[in-house]
């Protein structure tokens, strides 16, 4: 039985879709998913404003809420919790030059409506958290964007998030590139600036996602560690990369299985989870599976995370401790591979 908490996000099993090629499997129901997730053993759901509220530009502030509610009660039907809700600000129209950084007034003001209805349909699922991935919040042309006046405008806007609800969080997930070129939020430690920035720093905390962090040459776990240190690591994206390419979304630990034990034994040393923290994956199926098997990623994922808990629980600090003072850190490190290899 692990200790932590799941979630999961409905995008984690889709068609199969990509840049460069079509679907290759049929949708499968948003209540089909959710069963599924719950038969698996995730506790919560993660939400983007239109997971929740398809089709969200075509309805009034008051059929969002509504609509909302609609999914709340399929929640409660499976037992399942909202994690968070997220504003899809990339696949629309309005955001091609980015949303709340955009250089159009206009462009600006809907990002704006769509993150106060992100937290409209956040209080409906009964939940506190929002998170900005904010995919297009940078510059494909440098010139065209002021990077000072970047960074002014999201702080603006994570305020005006703040004055909207009282009592909601703010969760940056960072990511330095993909789609765009410069992010304007590029790290954990980007976001904690911001954070310090903003009119209520303890609203405003991170969410490191292992893709991402490798994608800006860092270390998961050291991102992981940072925002810990400073009380700001609210969420976590388990994933895999393999190397400096395109945002792969890989099953968690199957490219860098030390790297994923390091996260994990970072999280249980540390008590993620005792404020109510959910382990979540944010991983995609591959084009090649067949429909049958479009979960099967979220049970490789889930079974690497708890079986390297399990080698966590059964690390030796004191042994660390001798290697440590002996200041023989090849011995240690031959101890870890030695503890993953079950040698």
């Amino acid at each position: 039985m692990s200790r932590f908490k799941f979630s999961v996000g409905p995008w984690n099993v889709h068609s199969g879709a990509d840049t460069y090629g079509p679907a290759v499997r049929d949708e499968i129901p948003f209540e089909e998913k959710i069963k599924k997730f719950k038969e698996m053993g995730f506790d919560a759901i993660q939400f983007h404003d239109d997971d929740a509220v398809p089709n969200i530009n075509d309805f009034t502030e008051a059929e969002i809420i509504e609509e909302a509610k609609k999914v709340k009660a399929l929640l409660d039907k499976y037992d399942l919790k909202a994690e968070f809700v997220a504003p899809r600000l990339w696949f629309d129209p309005h955001t091609v030059d980015g949303g709340f950084t955009s250089n159009y007034e206009e462009d600006r003001e809907y990002a704006m409506w769509r993150a106060y209805r992100s937290i409209d349909i956040a209080r409906a699922l009964g939940c506190d958290k929002i998170v900005l991935w904010l995919a297009r919040e940078g510059t494909l042309c440098y010139e065209s964007k002021s990077p000072v006046e970047s960074t002014k405008k999201l702080i603006d806007a994570i305020n005006k998030m703040l004055d909207y609800d009282k009592t909601i969080k703010v969760m940056i997930e960072t990511k330095p590139n993909e789609p765009i070129d410069r992010s304007v939020c590029p790290t954990l430690g980007h976001c904690m600036a911001i954070s310090a920035a903003t009119k209520d720093p303890s609203r405003v905390g991170g969410l490191l996602e292992s893709a991402h962090a490798m994608l800006a040459a860092l270390d998961p776990a050291n991102e992981i560690g940072f925002a810990m240190a400073m009380g700001k690591l609210w969420g976590v994206h388990l994933n895999d990369q393999n190397g400096l390419k395109f945002d792969q979304d890989k099953s968690f630990g199957v490219e860098n299985l030390r790297a994923a034990f390091n996260q994990v034994k970072l999280l249980m040393e540390n008590g993620f989870g005792e404020n109510g923290e959910y382990v979540g994956l944010d991983v995609k199926v591959m084009r090649t599976q067949s429909l049958e098997n479009s979960y099967q990623h979220l049970e490789n994922s889930l079974k690497i995370f708890k079986a390297l808990e399990k080698k966590a629980e059964k690390f030796d600090y004191d042994y660390q401790k001798k290697c440590i003072e002996e200041r023989d850190y090849e011995k240690l490190e031959l101890y870890v591979m030695e503890l993953l290899m079950g040698m």
